[in-house]
């Protein structure tokens, strides 16, 4: 089989990077268009996957004529590759050019509040893979499974944390490691999101600083007296450091949920949640969901957390249970496409 990936986000090429790499060993082919967005190119080339970028991010207003360059281009770099599958998260680049070419279209999306992009995309898409826990309606060609997106690169038979890298950015004295991240607010998906208030980013790195090591993580620019808190800690290396911390505070979903399913706490500020954030803390407890008006009482949380002695004793027992009942989410995706999608289509 052919495909092509398409990646618009840091997250989406751990997302896709196994899959490809698996379903490559099994004899199949890709071509892999990317976003100028981040370090998602950083990323590419840090795992060594071949792509050609198809444009970089813009803003606002910006957005739609950067949707309709990269629907553009992505249809003639498809012609030319003829791909069984055009595969993405969010997708409204593959949906569009997806209706002009023979190819089908699989999404594999999990944020039901990006309602502009969903009621675009989705009718488009031959297929809609969302996490179980999803909490909107995709329509008939939406599939389910018991997931999440996190577990399709940091499930145990995917990701190992290695206790060294610990050492190699000098957090290896016994002090508990603590990680921050703030977010710009720029996706299509956040217009009117909030998080923390600059007061509460302060009150926030203040905590953890009396704590332990506290890595601060942002896309925005950090106030100068924040700025001395910024991770030095590579992209390649963040995961086992976040599997070894003992809490995560922030305004990224994603971040959130990659703590949880590493046997880490996580503290999560935002306006709206999510369908899989809300069953981390629902159901596992390792996800702690406050919005923007809810600054104290989650600096409160913070401060509770921090003082329990079993913090990541706690987690990794409520990890275990977490695991038991989702998948590996790479695996799926295999057999998703290599039985399940062959056998619909014959």
């Amino acid at each position: 089989m052919r495909f092509l990936v398409d990646i618009l986000h840091p997250a989406h090429v751990h997302f896709f990077r196994n899959f490809i790499g698996e379903m490559e060993r099994r004899g199949h082919s890709f071509l892999v268009t990317a976003r100028d967005k981040e370090i998602a190119l950083d990323l590419l080339r840090a795992y060594g996957i071949p792509h050609q970028v198809l444009s970089r991010q813009r803003r606002g207003p910006g957005l739609a004529a950067e949707l309709a360059l990269r629907a553009a281009r992505l249809w003639r770099l498809a012609r030319r590759f003829a791909p069984d599958y055009l595969l993405g998260i969010m997708g409204p680049a593959i949906a569009l050019a997806g209706k002009a070419l023979p190819s089908r279209t699989v999404i594999f999306y999990d944020t039901e509040m990006a309602r502009a992009t969903n009621w675009f995309s989705y009718p488009l898409a031959d297929l809609v893979c969302t996490p179980d826990c999803y909490q909107g309606d995709a329509g008939a060609h939406q599939l389910r499974y018991p997931g999440y997106h996190e577990l399709a690169y940091l499930h145990p038979r995917r990701f190992t944390p290695r206790r060294e890298v610990l050492a190699r950015n000098g957090l290896d004295d016994g002090r508990p490691v603590h990680l921050v991240r703030f977010v710009s607010w720029q996706a299509s998906h956040d217009v009117g999101e909030r998080g923390w208030s600059a007061a509460g980013k302060r009150r926030v790195v203040e905590l953890l600083a009396a704590r332990g090591h506290v890595l601060v993580s942002s896309e925005a620019a950090l106030p100068p007296d924040l700025a001395p808190h910024r991770s030095r800690v590579p992209v390649e290396d963040l995961h086992h450091v976040l599997a070894f911390a003992d809490l995560l505070v922030g305004e990224s979903a994603t971040m959130a949920s990659e703590a949880a399913v590493l046997g880490t706490h996580a503290l999560f500020v935002s306006r709206t949640g999510r369908g899989y954030t809300d069953e981390e803390e629902r159901r596992y407890g390792l996800v702690h969901n406050f919005t923007h008006q809810q600054e104290d009482a989650a600096l409160q949380r913070i401060e509770a957390l921090l003082a329990r002695p079993d913090l990541k004793a706690d987690a990794l027992r409520r990890r275990e249970r977490l695991l038991a009942d989702k998948i590996d989410v790479t695996g799926w995706m295999v057999e998703l496409f290599e039985s399940g999608l062959a056998a619909r289509a014959a």
